[in-house]
């Protein structure tokens, strides 16, 4: 189980936001807690933390991943039930949605250059 922060950086009302997910809703508000963010920030499956709120999750355990990690982990959740893991999270949803549109998914050309 996990915390995960992304590397968003969106400005609002002179912070600047990202945003922060976790494998189950018991350590995303654990963690929040435990950073100080108020569970009325909670917006049904994330919080927006200001990056000093970050830095403090970092400190504390959080993985940090990319924005697109964290939207391919949102999209897998929504197929598979579960987040899954940030490094593969992009490659199954390519796989996801090839496999959806009926077809194979293709390689990237860094991963074609490991074969």
């Amino acid at each position: 189980m996990a915390v995960y922060v992304d590397d968003m950086k969106a400005p609002y009302r002179g912070m600047i936001m990202c945003h922060m997910v976790a494998d189950s809703e018991e350590e995303l508000h654990a963690m929040a807690d435990r950073i100080g963010i108020a569970r009325r920030w909670y917006q049904g499956d994330h919080y927006d933390i200001c990056l000093k709120r970050r830095a403090l999750a970092v400190s504390y355990g959080a993985r940090e991943i990319t924005m697109r990690q964290l939207g391919c982990m949102v999209a897998n959740m929504r197929v598979t039930g579960s987040l899954g893991d940030p490094e593969t999270a992009v490659a199954l949803r390519r796989t996801l949605r090839a496999h959806a549109r009926g077809r194979r998914a293709v390689p990237l050309e860094s991963e074609a250059a490991k074969d």
